[in-house]
């Protein structure tokens, strides 16, 4: 007789949940819980600790904790016994996660995920962490002592608990005090910024800093605008030859496109594989600006190959953008991104296959466990981030890359991270606005407009206000302050590259309820009033993998007061002046760290040096508005002065002239730092002034 037993897995709390991260531990042994009053409540009612497991979908190394120990029967029956586990997605709920990060950051000097945190019930944290193993070996101390040590602590000696967190507490409380208030010199922090980041600069292989190594677009915008105010030739060299590096190597897609989240290695072989939304939009940024500014084509293609990579691989049917894509498939770190030299010989044939692979690094050895990453690290100087030396080349190696695209779409594909989150959108929204521009790609464009109304459609609430995520049919949480930063400098951008005013009229409006919900006191906090009370509200202005919202409000106030004042609204401090407080309310910190600030510091670029307004009147002469386009003048504000929208245009406002007027004649105004030079209605006087 044979018996069949059918075992079925009893899924957790986390099963009704959208979040795919949430979703991917719902089977697991421990008890969770998501984030909310039920789960404290029990812990209260229980009288036990809670255990807060913080990370994101495609994070490799929250993979490898879930395996160790969520999975795990033995850690699964301590938590169950002795904690209320909690998982939150932070792409969520960045709100809870910078609460918690900064917690971590306290305690141990870093941060990073999956984020382990133990709280009491009042959501007080008492220890906080990243990975932690199983058990104790060469990462430190095990899991399964931590759970030990802790529950019996909350057993036995709770007091030391108690006062482990109302001193991390206290200490988090201090970063919302204006102590680090200062009036600054914009220049000397300016030129402090350039020098920390010439100092940090890997001179053999760019990039910035030790491994693993970051790109960190914002650093290398700081420096293009350095480059435009002072003329050091250094500030672009340094963005040269980061960039080429960067695409010349491992962390590069050359295959598919687009860029994984980081190197392990100095010189950008070796990347971690997981690629997500918001590096891809700033570095493609990036590499328009780096275009605008030099002419080099190599940069144009780059950022060309960047939006097909999100148009095909990243783009909802709906036109949002998804989150991010794993570095694992099948269990395996980078499996589904690398190549044995058998594959690409017996795909391409012998000749073809060995051109290839002295091209790009293909050898019989491999480069990362037995396989090869594909990169062009070892390319001649003189050819350094060239695509190919000529036509036909181009050619032959654009159908290998296809034939072998082709054959790696027939492999498992990482999991992908379908969210839809505004703040990320709002990044790729301004890439592919400016790039449009930039490229005169109209294309681009229409996929950031596309964007814009799924995100105005679908992610805000009866009243405007917006939502952080949506998926799966459900928008949910309220935005925290990144989403309208992100959001708002992405519409600037399209109304720059379209002069459709709703754009305009839009980012104003979200930008008076990012004033009314986030700012008190002279700076933004991470959430709004109506937020989620939780033990602190953080504010910081610390431009970490992305710019924080302080930074980006700081360009975003600029720009908005130029183009719309304070559109008749006189009970609020104008946007350039609240610009200026965000300034002088960090003003310590960006004083003695600028490095860890540079997005900032391109807001004090804007109120330092040139400035520049310039009003488009009269027909849209499309020869004029391509002279406009073409030149690098990332502190330009541009506009149209549509009939019913010009008298909302502040700059216009102060030297429009009626002569000017005649419906057909194209007319440009250009002011520089409050300085109005006279009409130019030729497009060789256009293109002389935009010159100096």
């Amino acid at each position: 007789m044979i018996f069949i037993i059918i075992t079925t897995k009893i899924p957790n709390k986390l099963i009704g949940e959208k979040s795919p991260y949430l979703l991917q531990h719902a089977y697991n042994p421990v008890d969770w819980y998501p984030w909310g009053e039920e789960a404290f409540l029990k812990a209260k009612r229980e009288d036990k600790p809670v255990f807060l497991s913080i990370g994101y979908s495609t994070c490799h190394w929250c993979h490898v904790m879930e395996k160790e120990s969520f999975e795990d029967e033995e850690v699964a029956e301590i938590l169950n016994r002795d904690f209320i586990s909690i998982k939150i997605d932070r792409e969520e709920r960045p709100d809870i996660d910078a609460v918690y990060m900064n917690t971590a950051q306290i305690m141990t000097g870093h941060g990073g995920w999956p984020l382990s945190v133990f709280t009491d019930n009042d959501k007080r944290p008492v220890y906080a962490g990243t990975y932690f193993p199983k058990k104790d070996g060469r990462y430190g101390v095990g899991f399964l002592t931590l759970l030990e040590k802790i529950s019996d602590l909350w057993k036995n000696n709770r007091v030391e608990l108690f006062n482990s967190s109302v001193a991390i507490t206290e200490e988090l409380n201090k970063t919302d005090t204006s102590n680090h208030s200062k009036d600054i010199d914009y220049d000397k922090t300016i030129i402090k910024c350039f020098n920390q980041l010439k100092h940090n600069f890997d001179e053999k292989y760019g990039g910035f800093g030790n491994i693993p190594k970051f790109p960190t677009p914002h650093n290398l915008l700081f420096l293009l605008r350095y480059y435009h105010c002072k003329k050091d030739e250094t500030a672009l060299e340094i963005v040269e030859k980061t960039l080429k590096c960067m695409y010349n190597g491992g962390i590069y897609d050359h295959i598919g496109f687009g860029f994984s989240r980081y190197s392990t290695d100095r010189m950008w072989l070796v990347p971690h594989f997981e690629k997500m939304v918001y590096d891809n939009a700033l570095l493609s940024l990036v590499y328009c600006e780096a275009y605008q500014c030099t002419k080099d084509p190599v940069y144009a293609h780059v950022a060309e190959e960047i939006f097909a990579y999100i148009k095909r691989d990243m783009t909802s049917e709906s036109g949002g953008f998804y989150n991010a894509e794993d570095a694992d498939s099948e269990g395996v770190e980078g499996k589904f991104y690398v190549f044995t030299k058998d594959e690409v010989i017996k795909l391409l044939g012998e000749k073809n296959g060995e051109k290839f692979c002295d091209r790009y690094n293909i050898t019989e050895k491999g480069n990362f466990e037995g396989a090869n990453i594909l990169n062009r690290i070892n390319v001649g100087r003189d050819d350094l981030g060239t695509p190919f030396n000529t036509e036909k080349e181009n050619e032959f190696f654009a159908d290998c890359r296809k034939r072998l695209f082709k054959y790696r779409e027939k492999r498992v594909h990482p999991f992908k991270d379908d969210k839809i989150t505004t703040s990320w959108n709002g990044l790729m929204i301004c890439a592919l606005a400016y790039g449009g521009r930039v490229l005169n790609k109209e294309n681009y464009i229409n996929m950031a407009k596309k964007a814009v109304g799924f995100i105005l459609e679908n992610m805000t609430d009866s009243d405007g206000n917006l939502f952080t995520r949506y998926r799966d049919g459900e928008a949910k949480f309220a935005a925290v302050a990144d989403d309208y930063a992100y959001f708002i400098w992405g519409l600037i951008e399209l109304y720059e590259s379209t002069f459709e005013k709703n754009y305009l009229l839009e980012a104003y409006r979200l930008n008076k309820i990012l004033i009314d919900n986030f700012w008190e006191n002279g700076a933004l906090y991470l959430s709004g009033k109506k937020s989620e009370t939780l033990i602190t509200r953080p504010r910081e202005i610390y431009d970490g993998a992305t710019p924080s919202a302080n930074s980006v409000s700081i360009s975003n106030f600029i720009k908005l007061s130029r183009l719309c004042g304070d559109i008749n609204d006189a009970s609020v401090v104008s946007l350039a002046e609240m610009a200026v407080e965000i300034i002088r309310f960090f003003g310590q910190p960006l004083e003695m760290m600028p490095y860890g600030h540079s997005f900032a510091m391109c807001g004090l670029m804007h109120l330092e040096y040139l400035s520049r307004e310039i009003i488009i009147s009269g027909d849209k002469n499309a020869d004029f508005i391509s002279e406009i386009y073409m030149n690098y003048n990332p502190f330009a504000t541009i506009a149209y002065a549509d009939a019913d929208i010009a008298g909302n245009i502040e700059f216009y406002k102060q030297y429009r002239s009626e002569r000017n007027e005649e419906k057909g004649k194209t007319t440009v105004y250009i002011c520089e730092n409050s300085i109005c030079r006279k009409p130019i209605e030729s497009i060789d006087e256009l293109r002389e002034t935009l010159k100096n």
